[in-house]
């Protein structure tokens, strides 16, 4: 395949959201409450909310940064990359990198409204319907056909989160993005059909796909405390196994047929021993049997199921043992994993180091992701301006150059005078 003639839809990016967020999406009588941007006296730029800091930017928004200045530390707006938390300087961003469009999970909000639902009251169902509200109407609704909308949801409460999947759903969000292990967070696990049941049978009614990013189940890691940050960075990915495994051997997708789940910046990597271990087990341990409607437990992971992976060179040589059809690429942009400015290449030299064919490339950059989120990609943008080629002749201006954080805050500054 010729590189310029990919589709790439990325299924997985962040947003850092800008400090104007809430403006338009809070009521009048509760602005004052809502989560709000304060600068700290070393410059940090922190979200509060209700008193307590919820979130900083840090490692989630070095894209352009030299690699020797990424670090968990804290950054403020006036550092980073524009396009981090820009919509405008966004698209013209992906449009550079290639891509026609992406999913955004959010950042000081958590990846599944975690630092949000810290506080289990009625002010945050109003501050998470604002975020959702910004996020559909605001961040995707400014450039129709870039963005497949994604909603937070108040996992503390079963009817409150089937009230927002419906609302969601008819202004058009395609997911939502949930715990990976929720009894980690204090709420039942995936087992408990008293709690979970109403909210599993609104997704499927809806059509609405449960993501599950990696990063929300840390906990189950009980790694030494003396080890270095690489040991949970590289272990990051194996939680997602564990999140399939009290999804499908217990009720989720063994009850609910039209239930969809995609493991988000998990990889692949774990799948293949992973089902190949679930498959022995099933049909060598019956006295332990579970009721998989006379499928394989392979088989039900794989009717429910996208996993999706940034770069993953060795497991997509085993690409149809997994699943050809259960496989989404993803950018991370703007993370320190993520591929920027030049996807395209490197996502096509990958798929042909593992003999990927034309078809097979195609599912892996856009047909599976698209179809698994019932979202078509050409409804806004028709195909010869979807491509690769086509995205990149509209942004050959786009700068590339690698910038400290201090030179972008000096850009800032005169941006921004004052």
């Amino acid at each position: 395949m010729n590189v310029d003639d990919m589709v790439l839809v990325s299924i997985d990016d962040h947003v850092v959201e800008p400090p104007d967020m809430f403006t338009n999406h809070v009521p009048a009588g509760l602005a004052d409450q809502a989560p709000h941007v304060e600068t700290d006296e070393s410059g940090v730029d922190r979200w509060i909310y209700q008193g307590r800091v919820t979130g900083v930017s840090g490692l989630n928004a070095v894209v352009s940064w030299p690699p020797e200045e990424w670090a968990k530390d804290p950054a403020g707006f006036a550092e980073m990359r524009p396009a981090v938390y820009d919509i405008h300087d966004r698209v013209r961003d992906m449009d550079r990198n290639g891509i026609l469009a992406s999913m955004c999970f959010p950042t000081f909000a958590g990846f599944s409204a975690g630092h949000l639902n810290h506080f289990k009251d009625p002010l945050t169902v109003v501050m998470i319907q604002a975020y959702n509200d910004w996020h559909i109407d605001d961040w995707c609704g400014t450039y129709p056909g870039r963005f497949i909308p994604l909603a937070l949801l108040p996992t503390w409460d079963p009817q409150l989160m089937v009230d927002e999947i419906r609302r969601v759903a008819a202004k058009g969000a395609r997911a939502v993005t949930m715990p990976e292990l929720p009894h980690l967070e204090g709420l039942p696990s995936y087992h408990d059909l008293a709690y979970w049941g109403p909210v599993f049978e609104a997704l499927s009614d809806t059509g609405t796909v449960m993501c599950l990013h990696i990063g929300t189940g840390f906990g189950a890691l009980r790694l030494a405390p003396d080890g270095p940050i690489d040991n949970l960075i590289i272990l990051a990915c194996q939680i997602s196994s564990l999140a399939v495994q009290d999804l499908l051997w217990g009720p989720a997708m063994r009850n609910y047929p039209g239930l969809k789940f995609a493991f988000s910046e998990g990889g692949i990597g774990w799948i293949p021993f992973y089902l190949d271990r679930c498959d022995r087990h099933y049909t060598n341990q019956k006295w332990l049997r579970r009721d998989f409607g006379g499928r394989l437990p392979s088989e039900v992971f794989r009717e429910h199921s996208l996993a999706c992976y940034v770069t993953d060179p060795t497991s997509l040589k085993l690409r149809r043992e997994i699943g050809i059809d259960n496989i989404a690429w993803e950018c991370d942009y703007p993370h320190a994993d993520s591929i920027w400015p030049d996807a395209p290449e490197f996502v096509l030299n990958e798929l042909n180091g593992a003999g990927a064919t034309d078809e097979e490339i195609n599912k892996i950059t856009w047909e599976n992701a698209c179809r698994f989120f019932n979202w078509d990609p050409f409804a806004e943008i028709p195909r010869e301006r979807a491509t690769v080629g086509a995205r990149r002749a509209i942004a050959t201006d786009v700068d590339t150059a690698i910038r400290s954080r201090k030179e972008w805050a000096r850009l800032y500054a005169e941006k921004h005078p004052g």
